[in-house]
């Protein structure tokens, strides 16, 4: 899937949308989402349905069908630019291992911090992140306070963004 992701990435190169996700479903759908921060339209998934169908048939991709779409109000987050584009946004991450017997945290998205390794300020699952960008979350602990728990990118089994809806009108 990784190359099928770049292939798509790079074929969307001058479309001015980005690649959210790229997912094989079953009865091979392929399935496409994109965003742009103005929003998608139909005239975007149209032009991107267009010419992938051209660039996966030259590059002999096997589906049947093709869906592209948004991402949704529950948007996956899966790289760096997009941790960084959401910070302070509330957003729901799982850990791959548990970290004080908890996987699932809820909360804001913190903006990342500069790679030193040094996580001593706040919980962080792995206090040994050399070289890699730290990211962050606040959730409120059992006790009730505010606490901010770091982790990478490969710490994370899965991130999406987790916004409160109101369907009355009123901003929460």
């Amino acid at each position: 899937m990784a190359d099928i992701f770049e292939l798509t990435e790079q074929s969307l190169a001058g479309l001015g949308v980005e690649l959210v996700d790229v997912e094989r479903a079953g009865g091979g759908l392929l399935r496409v989402t994109i965003d742009r921060d103005e929003g998608v339209r139909i005239e975007d998934c149209e032009a991107v349905s267009k010419q992938l169908s051209r660039v996966f048939e030259v590059e002999n991709i096997d589906y049947s069908r093709l869906e592209v779409g948004s991402p949704g109000t529950d948007r996956p987050l899966r790289r760096a630019k997009d941790f960084i584009k959401f910070a302070g946004e509330r957003a729901e991450i799982k850990l791959r291992l548990p970290f004080n017997g908890r996987k699932v945290f809820t909360g804001t998205l913190v903006a990342p911090e500069p790679a030193t390794g040094d996580t001593a300020d706040a919980a962080a699952p792995n206090k040994e992140v050399q070289g890699a960008e730290v990211f962050g979350i606040e959730f409120e602990a059992k006790e009730g306070d505010i606490q901010v728990l770091n982790f990478t990118i490969d710490e994370l089994e899965r991130a999406k963004l987790d916004p409160v809806l109101n369907f009355r009108g009123k901003k929460q």
